[in-house]
This record gives structure tokens, sequence and C-alpha cells, in this order.
């Protein structure tokens, strides 16, 4: 019983505002100096707007995937998701917009929430009632999303249909204020993500099932639905980035969101969210995920290091991100 009380308080951390909570922001602040020093243009407005909109992506996805970090879990499958949502949503966009003209715009967004809820659902299925370790459960996914998406394409391209390419261009390329949209996306999938684990019985239950499964379990918490659901909130959180981004290339391949699992695990790990599960810091993924795409912009606009060497350095990052949390927690 008494760890079942103690279990609470480890929520109310979210709260608190420690070391960890400002690291990602005050390594954000850092980076845009050295950034300055580096290149006075990079800090010029259009540059800021373009990277911030750039990141809006794995921001998106990240946020869900805190969600998961935090309840023990892990997503690998996010980038071939990812792409298998573009395709979906393209193919169904194109088979109705000469019936329906441009409102097949807002069906295949439609589309392309179910089908994330489904993806997600599916992963949350099989690690939970399959019982089979997240790492594995979603490597196979991976590789299900991205054979699917490589057939759907026949290994080629899926374009949007020119008729709908004018109307869907705002979506990504449109602003609300000077505000672009992709970023007021983001800032809204935050707030909704940040009040979600904060404030809500489920977001206490979901930090508790990562930090103590079998302590949740005596409590009374459902893990199997509380990590379910954590997979289907991922799965919407993708299915919202990949409606945003197609109208940045107006089409599907089998490459689309390669390697996206690496930029949004990074930047979950360097927003302060455990990996190990048990805490989740929503503002500091954001944060995460801005800091991964200044640092890709510092190496085209500086010489110090090839641009072609950008994962590279995100591997770098999470190991080192790693190993600060492991240093922490001694």
């Amino acid at each position: 019983m008494a760890d079942v009380a103690a279990a609470p308080p480890r929520t109310q951390q979210n709260w608190s505002i420690g070391w960890g909570d400002a690291g990602p922001f005050l390594a954000l602040a850092a980076l845009v100096l050295i950034g300055f020093l580096i290149n006075p243009d990079f800090l010029s407005a259009n540059n800021i707007a373009n990277v911030v909109t750039r990141s809006a992506f794995i921001a998106i996805i990240a946020i869900g995937a805190t969600f998961v970090i935090s309840s023990g879990g892990l997503d690998l499958s996010v980038g071939s998701m990812a792409a298998f949502i573009t395709g979906v949503m393209i193919l169904f966009m194109n088979w109705v917009a000469p019936s329906v003209g441009t409102a097949a715009i807002p069906l295949g967004m439609a589309v392309a929430l179910v089908t994330g809820i489904a993806c997600g659902l599916l992963n949350g299925t099989i690690v939970t009632v399959g019982r089979i370790e997240p790492f594995i459960a979603t490597l196979g996914t991976m590789g299900i999303f991205r054979a699917f998406i490589t057939y759907m394409t026949d290994g080629g391209t899926v374009a949007i249909d020119r008729s709908l390419r004018d109307a869907y261009r705002p979506v990504y390329f449109g602003d609300v204020l000077g505000v672009p949209i992709p970023i007021l996306v983001s800032l809204a999938v935050a707030l909704v993500g940040a009040y979600v684990l904060y404030r809500t019985r489920y977001g206490r239950r979901c930090v508790a099932v990562g930090a103590n499964e079998d302590v949740a379990r005596y409590s009374g918490i459902s893990v199997t639905r509380v990590r379910t659901l954590a997979f289907v909130i991922q799965g919407v959180c993708v299915a919202i980035a990949a409606i945003c981004y197609v109208p940045r290339l107006g089409a599907a391949t089998p490459t689309t969101g390669l390697l996206w699992e690496l930029q949004v695990i990074t930047a979950v790990v360097i927003g302060g969210t455990a990996l190990r599960g048990g805490r989740g810091r929503i503002w500091g993924t954001v944060a995460g995920a801005v800091i991964l795409e200044f640092i890709a912009n510092l190496m085209v606009l500086s010489d110090f290091v090839s641009e072609y060497l950008v994962a590279a350095v995100q591997g770098v990052i999470i190991i080192i991100a790693m190993l600060i949390q492991r240093m922490s927690k001694r």
C-alpha cells in the first residue's frame, strides 16, 4: 500500500520547474546564440520560420511518442506509418476527386485520421494483447507499413491530383497572422497533449504505468487499456503530421518518413522524457524537435560539418542524452 500511495506524486513532477524541465529550452537558447555567431542569417525571420515549420512534423509525431514512451513503450514504426497514411490519403483523394471536387481534401483528412487510429490500435494490440516487446512489435509493423507503401506506389511515386494541389497548398504554405499553419497545428496538438498528460486521469495513469507496471496494476489500473490508448494517440499524431506534410511534396513515395523514428525518439529523449518510462515532458519534446531542425540548419549554413552527416549527429545526440539520463538517475 505504501508503494501505491507513493505513485501519484511522480505525476506532480510534471508541473515542477527544475533543471530537467529547463534544460531543453536552455539548450535551444544556446543553439540560437551559437547559430547567430556562426552566421547572422540564421536569425533572419524567413530562416527561423522555415526551420520551425519543418520541425512541426517531427514535433507532432513526437508528442504522440511522449505518451507511448511515458507508458513504458516504444514505437519504431512512425516513419513507415506516416508514409503509409500519406499514400492511403492521396490514393483516396485522387479516387473521389472526379466526383466531389475539392471536398476530397477534408474527406481525405478524415481517412488519414481513421487510418492512423487503425495503425496505432494495431501496434497497441500486438504489444498488449500479444504480449510482444514494443521494440520487436513495432519493428515488425515498420517493415509492414513500408512494404505497403512500396506496393501501393509500385516502387515509384503517387502524386496528388492536379485539381487538388492549389486548394491543399495553404495547409502547409499558408499562414494565420504571419504564423505558418503547420506551426499553429503543432502548438494546438502540444496544448491538447499537455492537458491530457498533465491534467487528466488518463495522463496520470499513463505515467504510473510507465513508472511501475506492477504497482499500477495492483492499484486497479488497466495496463492493457492505458498502453493501447497511448499507441492510438501516437497513430492520431502521425496522421495529423501526414495531413500537414502532403502539400509540401504533393506525393507519397517509399522513402517518405525515412528515419523519422530516429528524429522522433531523439526529440522525446532530449526533451526530458525518460526512455524507461514514468516521466513525460510535452513542451520539452517540442523544444527537442526544434533543436534537431536548428542543428540540421546550422550544418547547412556552416562549413564545420557536412550536411550529409545529419543522421549521424542525431545518433550522437540521442546517445549523449541517454548517458545524461543514466548519470542523473544515479
